[in-house]
């Protein structure tokens, strides 16, 4: 660990010589005095008004030694750096990152104690009769010591939030990849990842598979500050929401980072079923891609599960196509077509003839007449409820195929 040189502190080389037993006299009062600086800082900073046995203790009574320790050694010898001294508050200031705490507490305890630390130092340089030019430098060096390892902490505290905001991603990430493995998850090992990546474990999520647009980064970033664990790195890029039917908050930050991206919504499942709801979603966005779902906008899986089952397995699929509606493979195709739409709007209208045609925009004759001809075609199998239940999944499949007018 290097801690940054110090920058902008006050430096006085013509300071007027320290007599020699005062460094001395209040190294002796060292101990008294950390006690009512500590005592200060804890009745007026409330962060620090804590038990002094736990280690938010410990630290700040070490802190305000180290501190006092840097003042007396300046006056002992105005060449030491005190390098190990800002060292300690390097890492000070690194702790607090780490815990997820503001340095506002501990600069406002640096100030506090610095104060009431000169009020009792400067009591004693006054008590030794010092001339008021000794007692103004004294003062200065105050201020130089505070600043110092004020300064030490901040840079701590910077480099371990840069640190902790890369490890922190890095955290996610893991949780992510562990949410969306196949196979079972146990919730236990989500809830040891989720504490160390700070991120509330919730009861369901939903998986949103989002189209690849590049150089769309910054866009992405309000989604994470909304609660979403984001991998936009991945094929497709994609992102868990958590308890995604009450996510208000969610749903505005989503609607800026889409933008008219397109994007398929996973269904609302269990925290450990995360991975079926990608796996929906993947598939509904690959069929946005060739139009069998719409291809613009944002779909959501539970308004489309039959075309996701349809679609499931289309190996299996081709094969029921082909099985059930070969009587239509004996007809031309421009009649194919029209006998393929007429059977599967009369299948699902329950044989009723007016709502066929009313669906169709065509006359009831029309109707009749079609369905005479997929009489001949079909037979008695199309009054059988399983042929029928085959025909209207092998239709609606071809139908889906057909260009949206």
């Amino acid at each position: 660990m290097a801690v940054p040189a110090q920058h902008g502190v006050p430096d006085r080389p013509g300071m007027p010589p320290m007599p020699p037993e005062l460094a001395e006299l209040l190294r002796a009062q060292l101990a008294a005095v950390a006690d009512q600086v500590e005592e200060e800082v804890r009745r007026q900073v409330p962060e620090y008004a804590r038990p002094a046995d736990g280690a938010y203790g410990r630290n700040l009574r070490a802190g305000v030694v180290q501190a006092l320790t840097l003042f007396v050694d300046h006056i002992a010898d105005p060449r030491d750096d005190g390098g190990a001294i800002a060292a300690t508050y390097y890492e000070l200031g690194r702790g607090e990152a780490l815990e997820g705490r503001s340095l506002d507490a501990l600069q406002s305890a640096l100030r506090v104690g610095g104060l009431h630390a000169w009020r009792l130092m400067g009591r004693t340089a006054e008590e030794l009769g010092l001339d008021s030019s000794v007692v103004a430098a004294l003062g200065e060096l105050a201020f130089r010591t505070v600043h110092e390892v004020a300064q030490a902490a901040a840079a701590g505290y910077a480099e371990a939030q840069l640190r902790s905001s890369d490890e922190l991603e890095r955290r996610r990430r893991r949780l992510l990849d562990l949410l969306l493995e196949d196979g079972p998850v146990a919730l236990e090992a989500v809830q040891d990842l989720a504490h160390g990546a700070r991120w509330p474990v919730p009861r369901t999520v939903a998986v949103v598979a989002l189209a690849v647009a590049p150089d769309r980064q910054e866009e992405d970033r309000p989604l994470a500050a909304a609660g979403a664990l984001v991998d936009m790195e991945s094929r497709p890029p994609r992102m868990l929401v958590p308890d995604p039917e009450g996510s208000g908050r969610f749903g505005r930050a989503f609607t800026l980072a889409l933008r008219g991206r397109p994007a398929a919504i996973g269904p609302t499942v269990a925290v450990t079923d995360a991975a079926q709801s990608l796996r929906l979603a993947t598939r509904a966005l690959g069929l946005m891609g060739r139009g069998l779902l719409p291809r613009q906008g944002v779909v959501r899986c539970a308004d489309h599960l039959s075309t996701l089952l349809l679609y499931g397995d289309e190996p299996l699929l081709e094969r029921l196509q082909e099985r059930v509606l070969a009587p239509l493979d004996t007809v031309s195709a421009g009649q194919r077509d029209r006998l393929a739409e007429t059977l599967l709007a009369w299948l699902l209208s329950g044989s009723n003839v007016p709502d066929v045609a009313v669906r169709l925009h065509i006359h009831p004759q029309t109707v009749r007449y079609r369905l005479r001809q997929l009489e001949k075609l079909f037979g008695d199998a199309l009054h059988d409820p399983e042929t029928r239940l085959d025909l209207i999944l092998a239709l609606r499949a071809e139908s889906l195929r057909m260009p949206q007018n």
